[in-house]
């Protein structure tokens, strides 16, 4: 699995992620910090990434195109720390992994995992 970690996340998420054997990059180091959404779903999707973020832009645009890649991971925290939600969100991608390849919307709490498959549909 190949992860590109949102600006809006800390850049140490890099060190959890490639510690748990997941492929990572920060936007940071690929983009302009100042690209616009579509821009950075469109670097993923043409590069195989799944993109992590704590922004609810993502699942709008996922939403609105009715796009089957790529995938978004979302977290959904106050505290958005990798010390405090980093094993949730390690836990979730590596179960998850099958459907991530394949397209899908998956939101991270600290309590629960949410999963939709892409395309997003109504109902």
């Amino acid at each position: 699995m190949r992860v590109r970690v949102d600006m809006n996340l800390s850049p140490r998420w890099m060190g959890l992620l490639v510690g748990a054997s997941i492929e990572a990059v920060h936007w940071s180091t690929v983009g302009p910090g100042d690209a616009p959404d579509s821009q950075i779903m469109a670097f993923a999707k043409a590069n195989g990434y799944v993109v992590l973020t704590h922004d609810l832009d993502f699942s709008a645009i996922l939403a609105a195109t009715h796009g089957d890649k790529p995938s978004v991971a979302q977290i959904r925290s106050e505290d958005i720390d990798p010390d405090v939600i980093g094993k949730p969100v390690i836990a979730a991608l590596q179960q998850l992994s099958t459907e991530l390849d394949d397209g899908a919307l998956i939101t991270i709490e600290p309590s629960r995992t949410r999963l939709r498959v892409l395309p997003l549909r109504r109902g």
